[in-house]
């Protein structure tokens, strides 16, 4: 059975990586789902996967989450091609360099404008219509850097905690409006971007792992609001 059936989502940062398996595996379950990012020909090609699948339809939109117009305009895309937002997943994120005593102010101002105001721009554009029809669901992918810092990641982390802190205020803001919340810290994922700074000591995680967390939140019964998830290797 397709638990997802007839649910549309929205998952930002999905042209590669953990984006990408979030946005099969609410496919497989059945979900419609809109993939965002700005890699026009990587969202198409996994546009075209997701489809062929014959399960939810995928349709890909081109899109800057750091620019709160360009978001807005692709919520309003999907609306009027899926229809009402169910589940939206901030997913988009940029590892830069954390360290303070570099002064590597540009790279933290991009991660700033995309670990965080990306995710706030999100939310801010589906909420809404979200609590307006009393349902919904919102997943922020955070990083167990916004549980621990090391002495290499301060600014990530500290956009990794205000996004664990979003998604508690969250939870407090929109209980009892029927808008659920979820904030998953996934451990070192095994991705194209980060495979040569995986430890060699343990078996690092597969995107497919992650996703499974974000479908093991969303098809939970409405009334069960799964807040919080740590994923890490053994």
């Amino acid at each position: 059975m397709l638990k997802l059936k007839g649910k549309n989502a929205i998952v930002t940062g999905a042209s590669s990586g953990i984006g990408t398996a979030i946005a099969k595996h609410l496919a497989e379950e059945g979900a419609n789902v809109v993939v965002a990012a700005r890699r026009k020909d990587k969202l198409d090609a996994i546009v075209n996967q997701i489809n062929n699948g014959g399960k939810g339809k995928a349709v890909g939109v081109p899109t800057d989450v750091s620019n709160q117009e360009d978001v807005e305009s692709m919520v309003k895309k999907a609306r009027e091609v899926i229809g009402d937002i169910d589940i939206y997943v901030n997913n988009a994120g940029l590892v830069g360099n954390g360290v303070v005593r570099e002064a590597n102010v540009e790279e933290w101002d991009q991660m700033i404008d995309v670990n965080i105001k990306g995710v706030l721009y999100g939310i801010h554009a589906v909420l809404p219509g979200m609590i307006e029809k009393s349902a919904g669901h919102i997943v922020n992918i955070s990083s167990v850097s916004g549980h621990e810092v090391t002495k290499k990641s301060t600014v990530y982390s500290a956009t990794k905690f205000a996004v664990r802190a979003i998604s508690s205020g969250l939870e407090k803001e929109l209980a009892r409006t029927g808008v659920r919340i979820t904030n998953i810290s996934p451990g070192m994922v095994e991705t194209e971007r980060n495979s040569e700074r995986l430890p060699t000591d343990r078996e690092p995680l597969q995107t497919d792992d992650i996703a499974r967390a974000v479908v093991y939140a969303a098809t939970q019964p409405s009334y069960v609001n799964v807040n919080e998830i740590t994923v890490r290797p053994i």
